[in-house]
C-alpha cells in the first residue's frame, strides 16, 4: 500500500500581522511574510532534509476563511505537545483540548483556536 502524505499546508487568517504574532509566540519560530497580488502568505520555517511538510498561513478576502469547527485539522508535531498549549492563551488563542494520551503506542495530542479562530492540533510522543 503506498504511503499517503502531508506536502503542503495552509492556515487561513483574517489579520495577517496578528497570525504572525501568535505563531511566532506559540512556537518560537520566525515567519517569512511574503505579498503575492492580493494574497499575503506567511511561511513556517522549514527545512526539506528533515521530513515533514512545509506550510504557511494564508490571507485572500475571496479564497480562504478560518474555522473553529469544520474543515481539515493540521497537526503540528512537537517534542511535547504541552510546552506549545502553554503558550496559546498569552499569544490569543483558546486551547480547546488540554494534552491528552491518543494511546501509549500513539502519543499525546492537544487542539487549540489560534488568534484568528482556526481549529490547530499538536501531537508529541511525550
Amino acid at each position: 500500500m503506498k504511503s499517503v502524505t502531508v506536502g503542503w499546508f495552509e492556515i487561513p487568517v483574517q489579520d495577517m500581522d496578528r497570525a504572525i504574532g501568535f505563531y511566532e509566540k506559540v512556537f518560537d519560530c520566525k515567519l517569512d511574510k511574503q505579498v503575492m497580488g492580493d494574497f499575503q502568505m506567511a511561511w513556517f520555517p522549514w527545512d526539506e532534509s528533515k521530513g515533514g511538510a512545509g506550510g504557511s498561513l494564508v490571507f485572500h478576502r475571496q479564497f480562504y476563511a478560518p474555522s473553529a469547527h469544520a474543515g481539515a485539522l493540521i497537526y503540528f508535531s512537537s517534542e511535547d505537545c504541552a510546552l506549545e498549549l502553554a503558550k496559546v492563551t498569552e499569544a490569543g488563542g483558546t486551547v480547546q483540548l488540554e494534552k491528552r494520551l491518543v494511546a501509549p503506542d500513539i502519543g499525546y495530542m492537544g487542539v487549540f483556536l489560534d488568534s484568528e479562530g482556526n481549529r490547530i492540533a499538536i501531537h508529541s510522543k511525550a
